[in-house]
């Protein structure tokens, strides 16, 4: 029920009381996600999410369909509204989002997918955004569509390339000038070769002063090499298939990479055509279901990929539907690295060890399905994720502070929620919302106790509260599933405008 104090924006104060238990010596093993704010969007839904650092201050970019909220990701994880910006005819969603510098200036990159253009805005000094360039599609490029945007730097200029989907597949590349605006360079047509038919992710490295880019095929079911030019054209080098053995790669979806010393490698990771109905969308209806993992490339001297390990998902991770990969922490060891799911509606954090090799850590169960928007940022020594879904109900970007795992055994979560109502709501209408409200304890199965009351003191403290819930969860995840529920988000959605004021508080305590 926290969603209430962020839809009647009362400002309340949380003080955890775990600091003691944290060991400054836990290793990267017993690292968890802990949320700390979520806001409400502009946008219809939460699609994908970018972040920049001006100033020394961090702002975060939340794309979805119409429109694109700024944000200023405070040090304690908390995120303040800066403003709210339409698409290109309020189309969308906003995919692909990249922001950096060029030649001393900072913009803010977006693939407007059914706008089919690309938008450059310009990122201000108080980290808002105008717009100052547009390109659309032509028959020359393949922007229809478009999802994916990685910028790449070379000595002398720097290139934006685009990967896009469905009715016209490939990889473009357009020089990045002083003022924003993009002019076209180089597009390679989508062909049974090549892996670019739907490129959700992508990835750069250099390597010996030679530049490389890994793309993604979701509908192709591969990952492809690219050598990249100082001119910003660039070639093929090779392509690797999705098989039923030492990858998985049906519906290729995320790519990163990590590097240690010498050794380079590529992650991808992928939302399994099984997701999806096979009728329309997906272009190769005839695959073989062979599971869930993330897989692991080696890059060679020459650039090209060498399939090299593959996590696969059991019953202790939680890897269905990963949609991102953002890198978490990185060190001459190991890289901590977060997986977003849409079909475990989870954040699945893995390490990556120098020798190549995935495992998992810990995860979260968010409560919502994860598709794309998920970015890492760190501000000073702490490190936070802000997520985001796709589904039309949630309308939130929310941040998660990474830190060591409290261990609570043997405990519970009391979630206590005090209600005071409009003087205005009727009998009728409060009675209406208390019993929608105890409802909820038989449509979220995450509730494992609900109890109610009136207020029945005298002693005049109650601030002109009057009603008690008290709701208990057996962990974190429980938790964040009530929240998040659709059922929750439709009881605040209808019955928040009779709230008066509201009290919430949530405290651990030992399990009967």
């Amino acid at each position: 029920m926290n969603i209430i104090m962020n839809t009647l924006k009362i400002g309340f104060f949380i003080t955890i009381l775990f600091l003691s238990q944290i060991s400054l010596g836990q290793k990267s093993d017993d690292l968890m996600m802990y949320r700390q704010d979520f806001q409400n969007i502009s946008g219809k839904n939460t699609v994908s999410i970018t972040s920049y650092e001006k100033d020394g201050n961090q702002y975060v970019y939340v794309g979805g369909f119409g429109n694109v909220d700024v944000y200023k990701l405070e040090k304690e994880g908390k995120l303040t509204p800066i403003s709210n910006h339409e698409l290109h005819l309020q189309k969308g969603p906003a995919r692909g989002m990249v922001a950096d510098n060029i030649n001393g200036t900072d913009f803010l990159f977006i693939a407007n997918k059914h706008g089919n253009v690309i938008e450059t805005f310009k990122i201000l000094d108080n980290g808002s955004i105008k717009r100052v360039a547009l390109v659309a599609d032509t028959d020359k490029t393949h922007l229809g569509t478009a999802i994916t945007l990685q910028v790449i730097h070379m000595k002398k200029s720097s290139y934006l390339f685009i990967g896009g989907l469905e009715e016209t597949p490939g990889l473009s590349c357009f020089k990045i000038q002083n003022d924003g605006k993009l002019t076209h360079v180089m597009s390679m047509k989508d062909d049974e070769k090549i892996h670019t038919d739907g490129i959700i992710g992508m990835y750069t490295k250099k390597i010996k002063g030679k530049t490389y880019l890994y793309t993604g095929g979701f509908q192709d079911n591969g990952v492809s090499s690219f050598r990249v030019y100082e001119n910003g054209k660039f070639k093929n080098i090779n392509n690797i298939s999705d098989n039923t053995t030492d990858r998985y790669l049906t519906g290729a979806y995320p790519v990163t990479g990590v590097t240690f010393g010498d050794e380079n490698y590529v992650v991808v990771g992928h939302r399994h055509h099984q997701y999806y109905k096979r009728d329309g969308f997906i272009k190769r209806p005839n695959f073989v279901y062979h599971g869930d993992g993330v897989s692991v490339f080696k890059i060679n001297k020459k650039g090209a990929l060498i399939p090299h390990f593959v996590l696969k998902d059991d019953e202790t991770t939680k890897l269905q539907g990963q949609t991102r990969i953002e890198i978490v922490s990185t060190n001459n060891n190991e890289a901590i690295l977060a997986i977003g799911t849409r079909d475990d509606a989870s954040i699945q954090l893995l390490k990556l060890n120098k020798d190549g090799i995935l495992s998992p850590i810990n995860y979260l169960e968010t409560g919502f399905s994860i598709y794309y928007g998920l970015r890492s940022v760190k501000i000073e020594n702490t490190n936070f994720l802000i997520a985001g879904s796709n589904k039309f109900n949630f309308g939130k970007v929310v941040s998660y502070k990474i830190s060591p795992k409290i261990i609570r055994k043997d405990k519970v979560i009391k979630h206590i929620v005090h209600l005071k109502y409009k003087d205005e709501a009727t009998k009728a209408q409060i009675d209406e919302a208390v019993k929608a409200f105890v409802a909820l304890k038989n449509k979220i199965p995450s509730i494992a106790d609900f109890e109610w009351g009136l207020n029945d003191s005298t002693e005049g403290h109650t601030k002109g509260l009057t009603h008690t819930f008290v709701i208990t969860f057996n962990d974190e995840h429980a938790r964040e599933q009530y929240l998040f529920h659709d059922a929750h988000l439709a009881l605040l959605k209808k019955y928040a405008p009779f709230f008066a004021d509201a009290v919430v508080m949530d405290y651990w305590t030992a399990k009967n």
